[in-house]
């Protein structure tokens, strides 16, 4: 109900300018079991080195989030889309019918990030790209929706799948909950601190897959930040 995919489970990548950990098979990592969770399809650990990054390149029928942990990260894409996204929040590319785009750390420190990409409900539809800061205040103690498909989420930044992106920050020896629907998938991540599911223990960057049908309780050891896709 809960599988534990630890931190040094994880496949890795050294490019020197960009470490990589994949949380599924992604690029020359490759392992059956973890192809994806539901509609999640990527989620990748990157450290990406100062004055570095992702140099242009192509998507095509994918939701791509991006979760800014440390430092800051500058977009830029073909449709003349620009923008900085620093820690703590998210920018969201639909990539639809296509679009180019590069991700760049300019910053005189390393960037840390999550790049979480999830099937879309269908195919096509004009590519887009928001970005929207998120108070790490407005999220102690309790998730926050960071990005959603879904039309009562009004405040989320929109994507075109049937899910969400939830952030929380949690105190230590504070506990918050999450329901897992039927047929439904989710994945968590504590960016920061130690933490139990269900008193399970998972240290900082462990993964977790969870299986619809359940609510599991959540509680930190540590103070600590948690990312959490909850997705078809």
């Amino acid at each position: 109900m809960i599988d534990k995919r630890s931190f040094d489970s994880l496949g890795h990548a050294d490019h020197g300018w960009l470490n990589a950990r994949h949380h599924f098979s992604f690029a020359n990592y490759y392992d059956p079991a973890r192809m994806g969770w539901g509609a999640i399809r990527v989620w990748n650990d990157d450290e990406i080195a100062p004055n570095s990054g992702f140099p242009p390149h192509p998507h095509k029928d994918m939701e791509i989030i991006t979760y800014v942990r440390t430092g800051a990260i500058t977009h830029q894409d073909s449709m003349g889309n620009t923008g900085k996204t620093g820690a703590g929040d998210v920018q969201v590319m639909s990539a639809g019918t296509g679009v180019r785009h590069a991700e760049y750390n300019l910053e005189g420190e390393k960037t840390t990030l999550f790049q979480i990409w999830i099937q879309p409900r269908e195919a096509g539809g004009a590519p887009s790209w928001g970005a929207k800061p998120f108070p790490k205040g407005e999220r102690s103690g309790r998730f926050v929706t960071l990005a959603s498909g879904y039309a009562e989420d009004s405040e989320a930044l929109p994507i075109r799948a049937n899910a969400r992106v939830l952030g929380a920050t949690i105190k230590a020896g504070e506990s918050v909950t999450h329901s897992v629907g039927d047929g439904r998938h989710a994945y968590l991540v504590p960016a920061v601190g130690r933490i139990e599911i269900d008193g399970k223990p998972f240290d900082a960057r462990d993964g977790a897959a969870l299986s619809g049908g359940q609510t599991v309780t959540i509680t930190a050891i540590e103070d600590a930040e948690i990312v959490l896709v909850d997705s078809d």
